[in-house]
């Protein structure tokens, strides 16, 4: 029975060098995007749309990280990782009152 979860397992950027290692992680997502693409359409002609949407979020992800390899530099100098900004809102509370409120 084939799971229906594929995950991204890897080695770091701090200890990615070279070109081999890109090399390898390019080929391995190239075969994690085969594979989705061939159980997408294996779920779609059974009727399974509920697993079709979530081998399509998977596929999406993997397509991400092809692209994100395919951008990243091979001279094992370490790459920069765009966090984000945190977002925050008025709806926790101070650290004053605690969780169930004022006291």
């Amino acid at each position: 029975m084939r799971s229906s979860r594929t995950t991204w397992c890897g080695p770091t950027a701090a200890s990615s060098t070279g070109a081999g290692l890109t090399d390898r992680r390019t080929s391995t997502a190239i075969e994690i995007i085969q594979n989705l693409r061939e159980r997408i359409r294996e779920a779609r002609a059974n009727g399974r749309l509920g697993e079709v949407e979530g081998l399509q979020g998977s596929f999406d992800a993997a397509m991400a990280k092809l692209s994100s390899l395919k951008r990243s530099p091979t001279d094992g100098r370490p790459q920069l990782v765009d966090l984000g900004m945190p977002v925050f809102t008025d709806h926790a509370p101070s650290p004053r009152q605690g969780p169930g409120g004022p006291r």
